[in-house]
């Protein structure tokens, strides 16, 4: 094998190994679920599931919820899901279409990226939301800390 193979063999591998390594952080990221700073916060993991499910709608100060979603493509919307309601991104899809048919419920407002859900939460007062925790800032208070 010529030295020119060998280091493109090495470089190839080097490569897959960083990516695995940043796919693995991704995977890890800690997920804060967060809140304006007028709202009290402090809420449970299941009182998280329920505003995020349609089960209600009522924040612990009193409000009426505003949740947002991130988009359906984001790792962090699966990890939130997954590991808040025990639900995947589908199966929490097809519970809100189910809510939306009846007309018992109007599923979380789906806004384009982390920094538009921290705006938005930021905005409202009633507004409720998910980012990566590294994103938090004194804009938003976090509620929940999702690990």
């Amino acid at each position: 094998m010529t030295d020119n193979k060998m280091m493109m063999k090495h470089k190839v591998r080097l490569a897959v190994a960083a990516l695995g390594l940043t796919l693995a952080g991704l995977a890890q990221a800690q997920i804060a679920v967060i809140v304006n700073p007028k709202n009290p916060g402090g809420l449970t993991a299941a009182q998280v599931a329920d505003i995020f499910l349609g089960k209600s709608n009522t924040l612990p100060g009193g409000g009426t919820a505003a949740p947002t979603d991130l988009p359906e493509s984001s790792a962090v919307r699966e990890q939130f899901y997954t590991k808040v309601t025990g639900k995947n991104a589908a199966q929490v899809k097809a519970g809100w279409s189910r809510l939306v048919f009846s007309g018992k419920a109007t599923p979380p407002k789906e806004l384009a990226s982390a920094a538009d859900v921290k705006k938005f939460v930021a905005s409202n007062p009633d507004a409720i939301g998910y980012i990566e925790k590294s994103a938090v800032d004194g804009t938003v208070k976090v509620a929940l800390s999702v690990d």
